[in-house]
């Protein structure tokens, strides 16, 4: 009697076993199809949910491990597909508009080179107090706070006032200098976008107003940005939004570039392993 009912509780557990493999491998079967019609997402859910339902399932889940690298090695595949267009239109409007700009580069000390306005290069510009702005090759713009005058005031920020009284203001800056030149003292400090206090974009939205711009230092000294620096700024930050999406892209790229190659490897140990 006892080996009957040890006989029956085998018989009971392999049909037990067969039918969560079964039951499994239908699950397997949907998430298959889904990848075939290029719903990743559906098919990652599908193959996730083998494991949560069917733990015992051990060899449909195996098999569901081989799929889920094949799903994410198409996504990936599709991503650098759709970051390549995006990049190559985005080059497409830089290559339009990079002759309205001066490139600034020592090739001897900068890696990365600087686009500004042209109306804003030192040359045309010496003996004045102003803004200077510019974007590096990477997207990154920053602003110079430029003061020339017969006595230092020792500035280390600015303040920018719109005509209705709202304003913005720069931390003290990170990189300052002064210096003399034949008797003229020229101070500058250097504000990168986003550390600058919201200045940069403060001005971009009020571009077309005059804009006082106060100099905070040991001694008040104040200008008014003219027509001419406003449309640098609203060019340079254009230029900027541009060319830092430009390099997001490329890093996103580069992140696609490193997952395909990590998944491949995966698959090839896998079927190293399949084949010992």
């Amino acid at each position: 009697m006892k080996k009957v009912i040890l006989l029956a509780c085998l018989c009971c557990t392999l049909f037990s076993c067969e039918d969560v493999e079964k039951k499994a491998s239908e699950k397997l079967q949907a998430a298959r199809e889904a990848f075939e019609l290029g719903n990743y997402n559906e098919a990652k859910i599908l193959i996730d949910s083998i494991k949560v339902l069917y733990p015992k399932a051990f060899e449909t889940r195996r098999a569901g491990i081989g799929l889920m690298q094949e799903v994410e090695l198409k996504e990936q595949e599709k991503s650098l597909v759709y970051l390549d267009s995006m990049l190559q239109a985005k080059q497409k409007d830089f290559d339009a508009i990079k002759g309205k700009y001066t490139f600034e580069k020592d090739v001897e000390y900068q890696n990365i080179g600087n686009y500004l306005h042209p109306s804003q290069v030192i040359e045309k510009n010496l003996h004045r107090s102003f803004l200077r702005f510019q974007v590096d090759e990477n997207g990154v713009m920053s602003m110079t706070s430029i003061y020339c005058g017969a006595h230092n005031i020792h500035h280390v920020a600015v303040k920018v006032t719109a005509p209705d009284g709202s304003f913005a203001e720069t931390p003290a800056a990170k990189d300052s200098y002064e210096t003399t030149d034949l008797g003229e003292k020229i101070e500058k400090a250097d504000f990168k976008l986003g550390e600058d206090g919201n200045v940069m974009g403060f001005l971009y939205l009020n571009k077309d107003k005059n804009i006082k711009v106060n100099y905070q230092g040991e001694r008040p000294y104040s200008i008014t940005m003219t027509a001419a620096d406003r449309q640098a700024l609203a060019s340079v930050y254009e230029l900027a939004q541009l060319l830092s999406s430009m390099t997001e892209i490329k890093k996103n790229m580069e992140e696609a570039n490193l997952k395909i190659e990590f998944v491949k490897k995966k698959m090839e140990e896998r079927k190293d392993n399949t084949q010992e």
